[in-house]
Parts: structure tokens; C-alpha cells; sequence
């Protein structure tokens, strides 16, 4: 199934489309670790790296990260200015050359969709449980409004966008200092409203839609809503090409379930980032070091597999292939479950909560995060060291500042099983304590950190096992909340937005999976979004990780030491950023090697 396009056109020319000036017949395989799974990247369900790295391709925006990390707009796309500063205002004007792949121009109903969808302002059910993580509401969700999302952000805008001509408006209940990256284009209305409302005719669909919500119709939003956050979740191609439209450089073409996707440069993108090369293939696979040999056999031309000493190794034994190393933007950690009436949870000793915290703690105590750094890390990174903080980045500004006085180092620095067991005493909990622990199966350097958890929380009375996935780990990561009482993953940065950690720890926000809800924590973000001081950033940061040190909500352990690799007679050109989308950025950039046509 893999193979590398390879080979030359004539005597060495390259074929080109005059209209582009690309080579038509360019062609590139890159691997990557998970498969797509949904297009909507704003949903909860879909809100994960392995699907907004393909949509990267697909969806432009009013703007997007440099190689520096300044936010550039894309005025091709359209334009945003301030309005107001008091109240805060801002006016979103799309560009004559935002377009749909199939040819309807994106309008501000594409942006009145999102608002609608991620304030949370008409959703009036939300799914219910069981023990088995199966919904036991499904009628009341099929009647009632529910969008798969919880922005924080844009939940500040608690009144109805108004649209003039090509632009939006929206108005903020209060300053917020992260409004530039809050708020985009996401999926296409006039697709939503068609499927939704069985309007054929896309003017006709997009209009009932802006009807719709303007009108706060709950009959059509019901509809709109289980749409939005249903059909565009899938692992192979519809036949509805409406679900996987572009207004990006590239359109889907190809996608087969647990393989791969393939994408082909959209010929009607009239943007500044059009695509370079003409085919992009992304194929999965979470073994790292089988995309090492897929790079070595010439199956793929560039790959970011999760580093190991093995890898690291085997890539420069290599010839003829160049390896960049360098820290990602990603963190591992653990997060533990307080409402799945598993081990963390109060409900299991008769809601007694501060059992259920001494249990949570005794848990974090046993995490060998120092050992884990010392064997799986530092091979590949000599200087690596402990995580400290939830919120910032080691190196960064306030990193010190922030990991000194959170309280992390004191309680959880050290392993210390003795201390763990005393604590499982106090509380009047006997062993074993079983914990049903999340992670990526296949991922080695995860099933080795799993092993040394098992193994130091095993001396405390704790019993670790690996939580046996549904669907995907992924998908069960936000779905599946039931079934497992802790989870071992990576978050990976999207933005340098300050307020970018209130959906993990926000009570009901996007990525708190947890049932976690601290009010002084909401109260805390609720003021970071409004705090343009970085010296009171700094202050609201700490005091946000030193509550959910205490609360034990989790612990971090290590930032991702991060290899990357490509065959440079396949492309060149490659850059890659340390937030997401990584190896996706600067495609516009992309330039095919002399062998990367078919």
C-alpha cells in the first residue's frame, strides 16, 4: 500500500499548470502518528491534532502563525478590525476570494454558524450517561439543541451577531485580551443548513439558517445543531462531497479508514498560500519507528514520529535524509476523572470529597515522573527536565515564576509510594484501588510510561490497568468518560493566547473531560480574559495551577523532545513550527525534490 511517487518527466522537465505554476505531477507521502477522524475541529469530539493538521490544508482564515510566532492576517481571506474598544467590538469582512470548493462564496453566515455553535447561547440539553458510556438521552438530544462545543471565548459574546453585506459584527460582554485568535471560520452553513433544513438551493439554506438563529427558531436549531456536531465526523470519504468542502489550498480526494488521506491543490484557490506541491498523502502510523523504516524504504518523504533514543539513532544512521531535533510545543501528563463514579470521584464514597481528593492525591504521589524523564527523555535530550506547570511552557517568561509557586515540586516532584499509602489510610480507603488508566495502545514510549505507573503505584496499594479502548483512544478520550479513571496523553498548543488553557480547566469547557469544576478557577479565568498585564497574568496563572495542584486534578511530566525527518530528493523546503500544525506549516513553501513526481 505504500509507495513513494518517484521518477522525472522528459529530459529532467517537470510538468506545470500555467494558471498555478505548479508541478502537476508532484507528488508527497508524509506519515503521521493518528488518523482523521472529523472535520469540524471545533467540536469537542473533534476538537485533536490528528484532524486539524489535515484541515490545515483545507481551511483558511483571517489569520495564521508565522515561523516566529506572530500572528499574521490573511487578507486574501478577509479582514478584521476594532470597532469598538468600549464595549469591544469587532467587524469581520470577508475577502471577494474566500470561496467554497464548491463554489459558494464563504459569507459572514459561516461565521454566525460558529458563534452559534461554540457560545453555547441555545443549547438547552446535554448528553446523560451510563455506567457503559452510552447516551440514555438520545431523544431528548435528537429534539433538543445541543452543538457539541463550549468556547469560553466565545461565549463572551453573549449577543446576536449582526451581518452587513460581506461583513459580521460582534460585540464582547467584556474586554478580552485573546480576542484575535477566538473566533473563525469553521464549516460551511449553507452544507449544515442544506442537510439540516432539506434546502437543495445553497443561497436559499444559508439564508433559513441566519432565519434561523436571528429568529431563535429551536425547531431548525435542533436540527442545525445534530448536524454540526454529527455529520461531519467520519473515516472515509462521503459520498456527500459537502462534508469535506475547502476553502484552502487543498481538497480531499481519498481517504481510507486506518490508512491514509489524500489530498489534491484546489484549482479554484485564489488565496496567498496556494499549494506548492500537487498531492499530498498522509499515512498513518503510530509506530514510530515503522515510520522510520517507511522513510528508509522510500514509502513515505517525511515524518515527526514520536522520538525515541531508537529513533533518533536509526534516523542518523540514515543517508541522504535530513533530521531537525528540537522541543515541541506538546506535554504529556496525567489527568485524572472526579465525576465517573470511579476511584477519584466523590460520588464513590457517598459524596464525601475530600476522600476522593486524598485518594487523587495518593494516586499523583505515586507517578514516577523523574523516572520517566530519566529513561524515556533524556536519551534523546540531555538537558530535559520535569514539566512544572499546566499552563506555560518551560523556557517561557513566566514558566519560573509560575512552576515556584504553584506548589507541584513539593507534592508531587518525587515519587513517594510511602507517603501515598499513609494517605489512602487516613482516608479509610483499602487497597487495591483500581485505576483504569487511558492511552495510546500503540504508541511504545506510552505503554513504557504505563509500566512504570503500574509498577510505583502498584507499592501503594493501587492497581493500574490499561483502559481497553472503544473506538479510538482519541475519540474515546472525550466520549468514553466512564470507562476509564485517568488519562495519559499529550496536549499540544494551537496558540500563544494567554487565555488558551481555559478550556482544559474550566468548569463544562471544551477540553475538561473531567467533570472538574473548581468556581474560584472559573472566577480566575474569568479575569485573565480581561487582564492585558502580563505581571498580573503571571499572578492569575499561579493561582489557577496552585488550585488544581491542590484539587489534584493532575500532574505534568515532560515537554515532547521532537524529531523530525524528510528525503530531501522528495521535497525540500520543510519547516516546522512548535504549536500546531507542526511539519503541516509553510506547505505554501513546499518545493518538490528532484524525484517527488510520479
Amino acid at each position: 500500500m505504500l509507495t513513494a511517487c518517484s521518477g522525472e518527466t522528459g529530459e529532467g522537465d517537470t510538468p506545470e499548470d500555467d494558471n498555478a505554476g505548479i508541478n502537476t505531477e508532484s507528488a508527497v507521502n508524509i506519515a503521521w502518528n493518528q488518523p482523521f477522524y472529523s472535520y469540524n475541529t471545533e467540536s469537542i469530539t473533534g476538537n485533536a491534532t490528528a484532524n486539524s493538521v489535515i484541515t490545515y490544508l483545507m481551511k483558511s482564515g483571517f489569520n495564521y502563525y508565522d515561523e516566529d510566532l506572530n500572528l499574521v492576517q490573511d487578507e486574501s481571506f478577509g479582514t478584521y478590525e476594532v470597532v469598538s474598544e468600549d464595549p469591544l467590538q469587532i467587524e469581520y469582512t470577508l475577502a471577494d476570494t474566500a470561496m467554497w470548493s464548491d463554489g459558494v462564496p464563504v459569507t459572514p453566515a459561516d461565521l454566525l454558524l460558529e458563534w452559534a455553535a461554540q457560545s453555547g447561547t441555545f443549547n438547552n440539553v446535554e448528553p446523560e450517561f451510563d455506567e457503559e458510556g452510552n447516551v440514555t438521552n438520545q431523544d431528548a438530544i435528537d429534539a433538543g439543541i445541543y452543538f457539541d462545543a463550549a468556547s469560553p471565548s466565545v461565549a463572551l459574546i453573549e449577543e446576536t451577531p449582526e451581518i452587513d453585506g460581506d461583513s459580521l459584527s460582534v460585540t464582547y460582554s467584556k474586554p478580552f485580551a485573546d480576542w484575535e485568535v477566538a473566533f473563525d471560520v469553521n464549516l460551511p452553513a449553507h452544507v449544515v443548513a442544506q442537510r439540516a433544513l432539506d434546502i437543495e438551493d445553497p443561497e436559499e439554506a444559508t439564508q433559513a439558517l441566519v432565519d434561523a438563529i436571528n429568529d431563535e427558531d429551536t425547531e431548525a436549531l435542533a436540527a442545525i445543531s445534530k448536524v454540526w456536531s454529527e455529520d461531519f465526523n467520519y473515516t472515509e470519504l462521503p459520498e456527500d462531497e459537502g462534508l469535506y468542502l475547502s476553502n484552502g489550498a487543498y481538497v480531499m480526494t481519498e481517504m481510507v479508514a486506518d490508512q491514509f488521506v489524500t489530498l489534491k491543490a484546489n484549482p479554484d484557490y485564489e488565496g496567498d498560500r496556494p499549494a506548492s506541491i500537487e498531492e499530498v498523502t498522509v499515512r498513518w502510523n503510530g509506530d514510530p519507528m515503522g515510520q522510520v523504516q517507511a522513510l528508509q524504504n522510500g514509502e513515505v518523504d517525511l515524518i515527526s514520529p514520536q522520538a525515541t533514543a531508537d529513533v533518533l539513532t536509526a534516523l542518523e544512521g540514515m543517508d541522504g535524509i535530513e533530521v531537525l531535533s528540537a522541543d515541541e510545543g506538546t506535554y504529556e501528563h496525567v489527568d485524572l476523572q472526579f465525576a465517573n463514579g470511579g476511584p477519584f470521584d466523590p460520588a464513590t464514597y457517598g459524596g464525601d470529597a475530600e476522600k476522593a481528593k486524598a485518594v487523587r492525591q495518593a494516586f499523583l504521589k505515586t507517578i514516577p515522573r523523574q523516572q520517566i524523564v530519566d529513561r524515556l527523555i533524556t536519551p534523546l535530550n540531555p538537558n530535559a527536565e520535569l514539566r512544572n506547570s499546566y499552563t506555560v511552557v518551560p523556557g517561557s517568561p513566566m514558566y519560573d515564576a509560575i512552576s515556584a509557586e504553584n506548589g507541584m515540586t513539593e507534592q508531587y516532584g518525587q515519587p513517594d509510594t510511602a507517603a501515598a499509602a499513609a494517605l489512602l489510610a487516613e482516608a479509610g480507603v483499602a487497597g487495591p484501588v483500581n485505576v483504569r488508566l487511558l492511552f495510546d495502545p500503540n504508541n511504545p514510549r506510552r505503554q513504557n510510561e504505563y509500566e512504570l505507573i503500574a509498577a510505583s503505584a502498584r507499592e501503594a496499594g493501587f492497581e493500574v490497568v490499561p483502559y481497553q479502548v472503544q473506538t479510538d483512544w482519541g475519540t474515546d478520550l472525550g466520549s468514553a468518560t466512564s470507562f476509564y479513571d485517568a488519562a495519559l496523553f499529550g496536549w499540544q498548543s494551537e496558540s500563544t493566547a494567554v487565555t488558551e488553557s481555559d478550556a482544559n480547566y474550566r468548569t463544562g469547557a471544551t477540553n475538561n473531560f473531567y467533570g472538574y469544576s473548581n468556581p474560584e478557577v472559573d472566577a480566575l479565568f474569568d479575569e485573565l480574559q480581561v487582564t492585558t498585564d502580563e505581571a498580573r497574568q503571571e499572578e492569575i496563572l499561579a493561582d489557577v495551577e496552585a488550585h488544581l495542584v491542590e484539587d489534584a486534578f493532575g500532574v505534568t511530566i515532560f515537554q515532547f523532545p521532537g524529531v523530525t525527518a524528510w528525503n530531501p530528493s522528495a521535497i525540500t523546503n520543510v519547516s516546522k513550527i512548535p504549536i500546531n500544525p507542526t511539519i503541516f506549516y509553510g506547505y505554501w513553501d513546499w518545493e518538490p525534490g528532484t524525484d517527488a513526481t510520479e
